[in-house]
Parts: C-alpha cells; sequence; structure tokens
C-alpha cells in the first residue's frame, strides 16, 4: 500500500489523540509562543516515551513530520498509516542517506520535521548523548531547529503522569557555532543544542 502525507488526516487523527488522551494525560506546555509560525524549521525533542510524538506535536498548529525508526513501518498497514501522519523511516545506526534526502526535501518544501536528538528513548527517562543528525540537516538546508524538552516528573512512567513539554527559543546553526560543517562542529554544535534541552528539562523536572 502506498500512502502520501494528508494534513487532513494528520488533523484528524491529533484532534482524536487529544479527545482520548486527556483524561488520563497530565501534560504542561510551556513557551508556544517560541513555535514558529511558519517557515521551514526542525524541532529536536529528547525522546522518552512512544507517546513523545504524539504530545510534541498537540502542543501546537503546525503538522511536524517526524523521522522514525524503521522498524515502526515493517507492517503494510503501520506503514500506510504512519506516512499518512507524515512520518518517514530512519535506519539507525548508520547513515540513511535515503531518509536524510527525504527530510531535505520536505524542508525545502516549507514543512516542519522532528528530529529526536538522541536517536533512540531513553530507558531511564534521563537524557541520553545527542546525535549530530539534526544540526547537520538544518545546517545544510539553512533552517533554524526549535529545541523541545520532553520531561515526566514521576520517576517510572505511568497512564497518569505529569508530563511537561517546553519549547525553547528558535536557535540557528550558526548561533551553535557551525561554519563550514566540519564532524567536529556537528559534534559540539549537538552538545550545545543539548544544554539548551538540560536547562529546560531540569526546570521541569526539579521545579515547583
Amino acid at each position: 500500500m502506498k500512502a502520501d502525507f494528508s494534513k487532513s488526516f494528520y488533523v484528524v487523527w491529533k484532534n482524536i489523540a487529544r479527545v482520548v488522551l486527556w483524561p488520563m494525560v497530565r501534560t504542561k506546555y510551556t513557551n508556544k509562543k517560541n513555535i514558529p509560525t511558519d517557515g521551514r524549521f526542525i524541532f529536536a525533542p529528547n525522546h522518552i516515551s512512544g507517546m513523545d510524538p504524539i504530545l510534541v506535536a498537540i502542543g501546537q498548529k503546525r503538522p511536524i513530520r517526524f523521522m522514525a525508526k524503521a522498524e515502526l513501518f515493517k507492517s503494510p498497514v503501520l506503514n500506510w498509516f504512519f506516512r499518512k501522519l507524515g512520518a518517514f523511516p530512519v535506519e539507525r545506526g548508520k547513515g540513511d542517506w535515503d531518509s536524510i534526502n527525504n527530510a531535505k526535501a520536505m524542508i525545502d518544501n516549507g514543512e516542519a520535521i522532528g528530529i529526536f536528538i538522541e536517536g533512540t528513548r531513553s530507558k531511564t527517562g534521563e537524557l541520553q548523548r545527542p546525535r549530530s543528525g539534526a544540526v547537520m540537516i538544518a545546517h545544510q538546508m539553512n533552517c533554524s531547529i526549535v529545541p523541545v524538552s520532553v520531561t515526566y516528573r514521576s520517576k517510572k512512567k505511568h497512564a497518569f503522569s505529569r508530563i511537561y513539554i517546553t519549547y525553547g527559543e528558535p536557535v540557528t546553526t550558526e548561533e551553535l557555532g557551525i561554519i563550514n560543517g566540519a564532524p567536529r562542529e556537528y559534534r559540539e554544535a549537538s552538545r550545545l543544542l543539548m544544554e539548551k534541552i538540560k536547562v529546560m528539562w531540569e526546570k521541569d523536572k526539579y521545579g515547583n
């Protein structure tokens, strides 16, 4: 089955998710004013739960096309469903240039994409080492990045966990120190981006 991204399909399912999750997921959104209303940009959240793409998307109006692990697309039905929602697969652990080129094409088309900066979910809920994919694509496509903090207040994830989603101010790759696009610059930029997420994460995790 072939499926192309459908904004109407995305909006319908986002609203369904909002209604279904509302009674049992206590989510607080902060700094939604930082989200650009138009233009090309990348959302870069940390990753804790399979619900993260849904929760980050519910918090703002524009569709986000998330890069997701290729394993989720193995089933023909799920492949159709996720692609209809705008998600696209990436083979983790290696340079998946098809996925990178897909992301670039979407950005070039004026769309917003989502790339989890750690590359995989954190089993402990703590922040992990960042990967360079998001900053590399942002630099090559000359677009800004919105750091996003996803925080669970409880030590263990459960249905009624208190969840904080905080959007940071958009940052350019120049502000992250990328000039020539060298691998060292990408690594350092990813670390700086994660530091911005960490500040928000710690405030939400341990604040009042």
